[in-house]
Parts: structure tokens; sequence; C-alpha cells
């Protein structure tokens, strides 16, 4: 098991003795860390989907649009 020596002036820092690691061996802050880079990597996904999805609707407009332009103009040609 490893062995820990605490940094002097910093209470929540320790150095590993094997590997001469710091370590902060402050769990709710770690685990706040945490929680707050898995919300912001959701926040990312969703961003992304968003975008994703915005740029899917944009190309189906394009498609519709030029689907009503056909149309219009083999009427104009067909009334002729």
């Amino acid at each position: 098991m490893s062995e820990y020596i605490e940094v002097q002036g910093f209470s929540d820092l320790a150095r590993e003795v094997n590997s001469n690691a710091i370590i902060n061996t402050n769990l709710v802050a770690y685990n706040s860390y945490l929680k707050k880079s898995k919300e912001a990597n959701m926040q990312k996904k969703d961003l992304r989907d968003a975008i994703r999805d915005i740029n899917i609707l944009k190309n189906e407009m394009q498609e519709i649009k030029k689907l009503l332009i056909n149309l219009s103009e083999s009427k104009k040609h067909g009334s002729s």
C-alpha cells in the first residue's frame, strides 16, 4: 500500500512516497470537479446534437425549396 506524507502548508495535498507524486486528498473537491466535468461534457454533446439537427433541417429546407421552384417552373411551362 502507498504511504503519504502531508505537504507542508497544504492540508489537502500529500506526497506519495514511492512515486514522489503530489496527490489531492480533498475528495469533496475532486467529486465536485468530476460532476462539473461531466455536466460540461453533456452540454457539449447537447450543443453538437442541436447543431446536427439544425444542419439536417437546413438541408431539408433547401430540398423543399428546390422542389417548389421546379414545381413552379413546370406549371409555368405547362400552362403556356
